[in-house]
């Protein structure tokens, strides 16, 4: 199985705000997919239950409860979030725990980030 997809905006493209320079077609089309990940109550949920478990790490039997959701559907987002690069995923016999990727989130907020004065 493949490791966990490199979030792009972890190298170079994270330096520049979008309101310092433009993005490029790769970067846009990348950070779409991260921001469409994040973009599900479920799947914010479930990277703030990941993040604030013991341990900075969940198992998949952990989130389904509190939730509320089928284990197949919560599979299902954390595999979305896994995808984007926003949690990593280790399998451990027959269940898997995710954890926050570190940086990741920054990585995120700094690239929509103005970096500006605030007007007024």
């Amino acid at each position: 199985m493949a490791g966990p997809r490199s979030l792009p905006l972890l190298g170079p493209a994270c330096c520049a705000p979008l309101v310092r320079a433009p993005l490029d077609a790769a970067t846009a089309a990348d950070l779409a997919r991260t921001l469409k990940a994040l973009a599900d109550p479920a799947r914010l949920r479930l990277l703030s239950m990941v993040a604030a478990h013991d341990g900075g790490e969940a198992c998949v039997c952990d989130l389904t409860e509190p939730l509320g959701l089928t284990q197949p559907t919560v599979s299902h987002h954390l595999k979305v979030l896994v995808d984007a690069g926003l949690l990593t995923r280790d399998k451990r016999g027959v269940w898997a725990y995710y954890a926050l990727v570190p940086g990741a989130l920054d990585a995120v907020a700094a690239v929509l980030s103005s970096q500006t004065a605030p007007v007024g």
